[in-house]
């Protein structure tokens, strides 16, 4: 695996906060490095091509935005109807993750969903439509009560921490 050079530890360091609202945030990061919109495109393809970089994706503050219900519902699903109650799951708006989980002596739940909605009657409602719509029965809901502070992975920090 190619090494990072001072230039990738930069646009690591850029690229790990918040994404710039702007019309064109790639050529604001260049900026912020030091280099042209181009090679920072450029070096971020390889980054990603060499597996150095897993991937990129938008974060929504779904409290913010509106979406104060959160539940994480946990299901009772057959082994070979994994793949197929994914892509069930995965096609509603409402779920945000899906994952498989082993279960355990007194928790039969191997999948999990994260449902997002306005309130837990329409949580309750999502819950009920995935049921019927991938054919489960079973499910728990468990409901957030509190949200703890989300912050990104940090990255070549200890060279901020030594300039400060």
């Amino acid at each position: 695996m190619e090494k990072l050079d001072e230039i990738d530890r930069k646009i690591t360091r850029a690229m790990k906060g918040d994404f710039p609202l702007v019309e064109e945030p790639y050529k604001e990061i260049a900026a912020q490095v030091g280099i042209e919109e181009e090679e920072l495109l450029r070096r971020l393809r390889r980054l990603k091509e060499n597996g150095q970089i897993r991937k990129m994706g938008a974060v929504l503050q779904h409290r913010a935005a509106g979406y104060t219900s959160n539940v994480l519902c946990a299901w009772v699903v057959p082994p070979e109807r994994m793949d197929e109650t994914a892509r069930c799951m995965c096609a509603n708006p409402a779920v945000s993750h899906c994952y498989d989980r082993d279960t355990a002596e007194d928790w039969p739940y191997n999948v999990y969903t994260m449902i997002h909605a306005k309130s837990r009657e329409e949580c309750e409602a999502v819950a009920a439509a995935l049921a019927a719509e991938c054919g489960l029965e079973e499910r728990v809901m468990l409901y957030s009560v509190k949200e703890w502070k989300k912050t990104s992975m940090r990255y070549f920090c200890e060279e901020e921490e030594g300039s400060a």
